[in-house]
């Protein structure tokens, strides 16, 4: 399905540019997006970096499971 007549011009002109944008470029335009959509969801989905960086620091002992369970009853994830 073509979802293109659902966004304005604007967007449709910014996203066909985005395969020439380096991939770091791509991979911020991204984030910032999912970023709007845990916004307006209310649900933030880790990106897979940030799951990396959950379980490094479990295992490195950087935090103690508490402070994780901590963090995630924080920010809502229980």
């Amino acid at each position: 399905m073509d979802y293109n007549f659902l966004m304005n011009q604007h967007t449709r002109d910014v996203l066909r540019r985005v395969k020439d944008w380096p991939e770091e470029d791509q991979a911020e335009l991204a984030e910032v997006a999912r970023e709007i959509e845990a916004r307006r969801t209310g649900v933030y989905v880790l990106s897979d970096d940030e799951k990396a960086a959950i379980k490094a620091a479990l295992q490195s002992g950087i935090a103690s499971e508490e402070e994780v369970a901590a963090f995630w009853k924080r920010v809502g994830v229980t």
